[in-house]
């Protein structure tokens, strides 16, 4: 869950510290392990929008700023291998939540694939690539966040719900099971039973109180 979180928040804060710069292109360090992992995690979740762009080398450029990935089809390995050589610094130390995420067990099936199969990686990439979605299919629209103005095919972008949540003492808001947002702000909680709605209160985005 906290993954999650952080990973919402790191994007956003991506993106506006790229507007703050006004730079003209965002550059990620997304190698081909991570693609990889993502195709098949859009395949599990059935998210047919984002398996139809998450292996585009660049993304986002109908938006203010464009996304690349310039290690697409570099192996995580390798990248390590060239750190390790030419003796620059990197991160080493994998985040305390990986373990218990989603992207954990895709990434131990593509390992135990790759075991067999040592060009794995790239087929699944290939095959998201190759991957084209029925023009009859209905498609969300990408609009902006009510609160922030980033990017965001829901009422809230991902990020100004997570904050919210942590702000009104409801961390699994939007990671849960949740129908998101209705017209007049509230969250829709599945429950066990039955269908109950929580009022959120207008904060300013950004806020996160302690």
């Amino acid at each position: 869950m906290w993954l999650l979180m952080s990973q919402a928040l790191a994007y956003h804060a991506l993106d506006r510290g790229a507007a703050l710069l006004k730079v003209d292109k965002l550059a990620t360090g997304h190698n081909a392990d991570d693609m990889a992992e993502t195709v098949l995690l859009n395949i599990l979740r059935g998210d047919i929008a984002r398996l139809s762009r998450c292996t585009a080398i660049i993304t986002g450029e109908d938006g203010p700023i464009p996304r690349c990935k310039p290690f697409k089809y570099t192996y995580e390995k390798e990248i390590v291998m060239y750190a390790y050589f030419k003796k620059l610094d990197y991160f080493s130390t994998e985040c305390i939540y990986s373990p218990n995420a989603y992207r954990g067990f895709a990434r131990e099936f593509i390992k135990d694939l790759e075991r067999i199969r040592p060009r794995a990686i790239l087929d699944i990439i290939k095959s998201g690539e190759d991957f084209r979605i029925s023009t009859s299919t209905k498609m969300p629209e990408q609009g902006t966040c009510e609160r922030c103005g980033y990017i965001s095919s829901q009422k809230w972008c991902k990020a100004c719900v997570l904050l919210e949540g942590l702000n009104r003492g409801l961390p699994k808001l939007g990671i849960g099971r949740s129908r998101g947002l209705d017209s007049e702000g509230k969250r829709e909680t599945i429950g066990s039973n039955n269908v109950h709605t929580r009022s959120i209160e207008s904060k300013q985005c950004g806020s996160l109180d302690f």
